[in-house]
């Protein structure tokens, strides 16, 4: 193993951990699979940025309502529960049940907005990031981008200003972040820790799992139409919300000096457009 990682693997010593395979670097944490002194599976996390310490703190505070389990957690250290069922949602979608795929993100959604009293209740509630926060580089960014992104937050700015039934968000919720724990079934893992209208958390779903599938032809339409099936939330209001989404995405893209995906969150928001009345 990498001697650069014998601080952060020292946990496996401390919580008497036995890994499996090589360590996972991502831009903020490392992760090391491992199991436990009994052989139960888990997922040790080492957060190395604000925003993987801050998602870290809600997970634990769900309690396992909607997401993976913390076990532990110290520092910057987490340990989880980890996912070993054999079904998955990517490719779910590639084996044509795009729908039922869908369906399942959104109702995993449920259970996480429905502990929003008891997590902010807590005795130590995590630190979350309301939406209008999470938009500052759209909003500041806009009349740079395009006429798009000027529109996008347009609407943002209409949507935080008439704030709906504001609830603990998951923040990402797409198909590589819901994953199958088996008998405890689909479960989110990996929240960014986000406070406001439940419609965000249906918004990533309609991009994913790729920018290329969401573009087919007739596949935003469709999916729209069962993420309104299965959340209940009106057409308008969610139309907006994606189209706030996409600008936003496509700011974050062209940001990190990426412009094919900026450019195709754009079109998908060009074409969220039209399914706003006005």
């Amino acid at each position: 193993m990498n001697p650069g990682y014998a601080a952060d693997v020292e946990w496996l010593r401390r919580w008497r951990l036995r890994p499996e395979g090589d360590p996972r670097t991502t831009a903020s944490s490392l992760l090391i699979r491992a199991r436990t002194e009994t052989g139960d599976p888990v997922m040790l996390k080492i957060a190395h940025s604000e925003e993987e310490a801050r998602g870290s703190e809600l997970l634990a505070a769900l309690d396992g309502h909607g997401v993976a389990r913390v076990l532990r957690r110290e520092g910057e250290a987490t340990l989880v529960e980890r996912a070993t069922g054999g079904r998955n949602l990517v490719r779910m979608v590639r084996a044509g049940r795009d729908d039922e795929a869908t369906r399942i993100i959104c109702e995993v959604a449920k259970p996480i907005h429905e502990a929003t009293a008891d997590v902010l209740a807590s005795a130590s509630p995590p630190e979350l990031i309301d939406l209008p926060t999470w938009f500052r580089h759209l909003f500041a960014y806009a009349d740079d981008f395009g006429a798009f992104h000027r529109r996008g937050a347009d609407i943002a700015h209409a949507l935080l200003d008439d704030p709906r039934d504001e609830t603990v968000l998951h923040g990402d919720l797409h198909h590589g972040n819901v994953l199958d724990f088996g008998e405890r079934g689909w479960l989110a893992i990996d929240p960014k820790g986000l406070l406001g209208e439940a419609a965000f958390d249906a918004c990533n779903v309609l991009t994913n799992p790729s920018h290329e599938r969401a573009l087919a032809p007739g596949r935003l339409e469709r999916q729209f139409a069962v993420v309104l099936a299965t959340t209940g939330i009106p057409p308008e209001r969610m139309a907006r919300w994606f189209v706030a989404w996409c600008a936003l995405s496509s700011t974050w893209f062209a940001l990190d000096d990426d412009p094919g995906l900026a450019a195709s969150a754009t079109t998908l928001g060009e074409r969220a457009l039209g399914l706003v009345s006005s």
